[in-house]
């Protein structure tokens, strides 16, 4: 896995080639050294992701977001339209910080 650490957050990139493995690979990750951190999911490699490859992120998704913490996948490929509704996906790693700074500012305020 690629990690980079950023200010108030982490990227998180696949170095092998299989998403649905990867997203595996988190499940069991995250909780033991990320649960407290905001993360960014780096999928961008992935040009031909598909939506069922995506979902495969879901049960993460929540598991982050309901302890009160950010969860942003990076992948261009998916029509957003079709993204869950409990899932957030951005075509950029800069649109990706946006989310985390604009979710974070929500929660000091109480949202």
């Amino acid at each position: 896995m690629q990690i980079t650490k950023k200010d108030n957050y982490f990227i998180l990139g696949d170095d092998h080639d299989d998403p649905v493995a990867f997203a595996s690979y988190l499940e069991r990750a995250v909780p033991q050294t990320y649960e407290m951190h905001n993360l960014v999911i780096d999928l961008l490699k992935y040009e031909d992701l598909t939506l069922d490859q995506l979902v495969s992120y879901l049960k993460l998704s929540n598991y982050q977001r309901g302890g009160k913490k950010s969860y942003v996948i990076v992948n261009s490929a998916i029509n957003s339209d079709l993204v869950p509704d409990e899932m957030i996906v951005v075509p950029t790693l800069q649109e990706a910080e946006d989310i985390i700074q604009m979710e974070e500012i929500e929660r000091d305020l109480g949202f």
